[in-house]
């Protein structure tokens, strides 16, 4: 895919006033402008609540945020000497890679939405998202996005597993919560063998170990 071009235009005045001397508008402030003027409202993934969650009742469940974040506090846990990843990309990766749902909402296979039109919509949200920031941030946060929404490189294909572990980890904590055990069995069923890099494997195999404990089979 061909690099978009993502405009730039400052609304911040030309110049400032600072106790009578005329300075020159800095980065950070045209940067602070714009966060306070269109990021801060436009980004609103702390307020989309999984959808999941949200359709099987359950009580408080997790933000589109609160996803994203303890994705990206996974991906502290990565080696770089064995495993030969890229730990920031990882976790820069795991804090954009839902931003488009800030906009388009949490889209599940029950909205009966064509996977084409989905990603339609995403893109056409992320392209959106990056035309409030400075130009070469934009440029970073979409680029991260389409390397996660192709899956180009290994990071992304490790950040896709914890995609996936977040959402069963979250599923178990659920369980454990509403004292009901197994009753969120179907996200289990639909991760099973899907998971493909060695170590999210391996956290996989002790989550089920616990559960199993917890449930007492």
């Amino acid at each position: 895919m061909s690099h978009i071009h993502i405009p730039f235009k400052s609304q911040a005045p030309a110049q400032l006033s600072d106790h009578g001397n005329v300075k020159t508008a800095t980065y950070t402030y045209r940067v602070h402008a714009y966060v306070h003027e269109h990021v801060n409202s436009g980004l609103q993934c702390s307020r989309v609540k999984r959808t999941g969650w949200v359709l099987r009742q359950v009580k408080e469940p997790e933000s589109v945020a609160d996803h994203m974040y303890r994705m990206a506090v996974l991906s502290f846990l990565v080696d770089p000497a064995s495993s030969g990843l890229n730990k920031d990309r990882c976790i820069k990766i795991s804090l954009v890679h839902d931003l488009a749902e800030c906009i388009v909402g949490d889209l599940t296979p029950q909205d009966n939405i064509p996977k084409t039109e989905k990603q339609q919509q995403e893109m056409a949200a992320m392209k959106h998202i990056c035309s409030l920031v400075p130009e070469e941030v934009g440029k970073e946060l979409f680029e991260l996005w389409e390397d996660y929404e192709f899956q180009k490189s290994e990071e992304a294909k490790f950040v896709k597993d914890l995609d996936k572990f977040e959402m069963i980890l979250q599923a178990h904590e659920y369980e454990k919560q509403s004292e009901r055990p197994s009753h969120l069995q179907e996200f289990f069923d639909s991760t099973e063998g899907k998971f493909k890099t060695k170590l999210v494997k391996e956290w996989v195999e002790k989550l089920y170990q616990d559960r199993s404990k917890s449930s007492g089979t």
